[in-house]
């Protein structure tokens, strides 16, 4: 190539190569832009990095808060021991329902839908070392000796709430036969200065195959929980004892009491067809009983109280106690019955003991609302002019004046079943020798004879009474030995020191109503821990 054509390559590719490197150039940084640039990034970072932290710090502080707080408000609020449940929930009940009866059912839908959300109050174990107050009643040893009476769960709806509050005994119902309504509303009064209500339910009632259909959904419930499976395979395992637990109960250390009665519009004096209304609760109601209650006492359904003379009152419970033999499982529940206060003449109470013996039931419940006014407490207390009109209002009257009355009606009744059966009547034979006269000088002798037979029976009738926790009751005709009637008592029961009192003066339980409507979830708990202070006080 050409000297001239090399120098003009040359000169061409010098611009293009200026432009190049010029171009480049512009897009390197300084090294002291980049210097500076890296701890700015750097810093902003870091600061916000710190306010993210600071932020999720809080974030976590307050969800711990919040998350402590439930927790806490949670064992709180279902614990029986917090005094929410009497200085709260019940003054709230009592100002948004002034109607009794109202409080009661929203009170009861309320504890419905706690504990089916698990939200429920329920009693938390205490100290170990605190006085056991387990009994033992029927051969099996319960956890302490407090109940709640029949009234509170009338339909069976919440059993297992109520167990959870800490009795070892609940008694539902009463149910009847047949669905009836009961008496007329207004129907449950109170009488807030003297802790005390009136009721006149009439033993409203869905019926006895409402009741036993609850109770079977809830046995089949707790069947299909445990692992035992679901339908009638399953119901009749658990009834049966494979589960461990008393059938009625489900729980155990624990028992179920049912409440029957007789429909309103049976005729007290046909004698078969009101047997025939309790045979027929019984025998749709045994199989999920631990215990039921025949009811001849209620003071609101016309004529019932009637049923408590010796002859109905037998043929009645020798009805119920055959039908409860024949309950479908292996073992038949207990038959108690539930006598009224307001019985308290010496041939009243020792027609109902010689009921008892001949037929064959196992104990009594003492005793039930009084349709007496007298006696009041406390005495130096006026009544409101509102109290003073409901005060005379018909129907039963609970409350703690129903105490000493109950007290003494358990003495009477534990005395009289302790002596034993009545004996048979006997029937003088026809080959008789007629009675030869008794010589002046042999009165005194024969008379010394009867004084000291008097003595003698009189040192029996106290030895077996003595004896009778240990070996049973003893027939003083026969020497055979019975099984002891135990005694349930209610009525007017308020603390622990009352209920000391009644178990030592020979019941084996104490069941607790209006105390309970006025104090709270908290009112077994609290009877338990004050029996507990009275015992280690011993």
């Amino acid at each position: 190539m050409a000297p001239t054509s090399l120098r003009l390559l040359r000169f061409s590719q010098t611009p293009t190569r200026r432009i190049i490197l010029s171009q480049s150039r512009t897009t390197l940084l300084p090294r002291t832009a980049v210097q500076f640039s890296r701890p700015a990034s750097t810093t902003a970072a870091a600061a916000a990095d710190a306010s993210s932290l600071v932020t999720r710090l809080k974030n976590l502080l307050y969800g711990t808060s919040i998350s402590l707080f439930a927790v806490f408000s949670y064992l709180y609020i279902t614990d029986t021991r917090a005094s929410v449940h009497q200085w709260l929930v019940v003054p709230t009940l009592r100002l948004v329902y002034p109607d009794a009866e109202d409080a009661h059912h929203a009170g009861t839908k309320a504890l419905k839908a706690l504990y089916s959300l698990n939200l429920h109050a329920r009693e938390r174990s205490s100290k170990k070392e605190d006085a056991d107050l387990s009994v033992v009643v029927y051969g099996q040893k319960l956890q302490n000796p407090i109940g709640t009476s029949a009234g509170i769960d009338k339909l069976a709806e919440v059993p297992d709430a109520l167990f959870a509050l800490g009795p070892a005994i609940v008694e539902v119902g009463g149910t009847t036969p047949l669905p009836q309504d009961g008496n007329p509303k207004p129907r449950v009064f109170r009488l807030p200065s003297r802790n005390s209500m009136i009721n006149r339910y009439g033993l409203n009632s869905k019926g006895a195959d409402d009741m036993a259909r609850t109770l079977r959904e809830r046995v089949r419930a707790f069947a299909f929980r445990s692992g035992y499976g679901i339908g009638d395979d399953a119901e009749e395992f658990v009834l049966n004892g494979g589960a461990g637990v008393p059938p009625g109960s489900l729980t155990e250390g624990k028992m179920l009491l049912v409440q029957v009665a007789k429909n309103k519009d049976t005729k007290d004096d046909d004698i078969e067809a009101v047997k025939r209304d309790y045979v027929y609760c019984v025998e749709r109601l045994a199989p999920y009983a631990d215990i039921l209650v025949v009811n001849v006492s209620s003071p609101n359904t016309p004529g019932l109280r009637t049923l408590q003379r010796v002859e109905p009152l037998t043929r009645i419970l020798e009805g119920v106690v055959g039908a409860a033999k024949s309950a479908r499982r292996k073992s038949p529940p207990k038959v108690m019955v539930k006598v009224s206060p307001d019985e308290d003449q010496d041939e009243q109470i020792e027609g109902i003991v010689e009921a008892i013996w001949k037929s064959g039931v196992d104990g009594v419940i003492v005793g039930n609302t009084t349709n007496r006014r007298d006696n009041i407490l406390p005495r130096d207390l006026p009544l409101t002019p509102k109290e003073k009109e409901v005060l005379s209002e018909k129907g039963g009257l609970s409350g703690p004046h129903m105490f000493e009355r109950t007290l003494g009606l358990v003495k009477r009744y534990r005395q009289l079943l302790d002596q034993g059966p009545p004996p048979e009547p006997t029937q003088p034979s026809e080959t008789e020798e007629p009675a030869k006269p008794v010589a002046v000088g042999d009165k005194g002798d024969q008379l010394g004879s009867k004084i000291a037979e008097k003595l003698e029976s009189t040192k029996e009738v106290v030895t077996s009474a003595v004896s009778a926790a240990v070996s049973g009751i003893k027939d003083s005709a026969s020497g055979k030995l019975h099984e002891q009637k135990v005694i349930f008592a209610t009525g007017g029961i308020t603390n622990g020191k009352q209920a000391l009192e009644i178990l030592n003066a020979g019941a084996s339980v104490a069941q607790v109503y209006t105390a309970l409507v006025y104090g709270g979830s908290g009112t077994i708990t609290k009877i338990k821990k004050e029996m507990r202070e009275e015992i280690q006080k011993r």
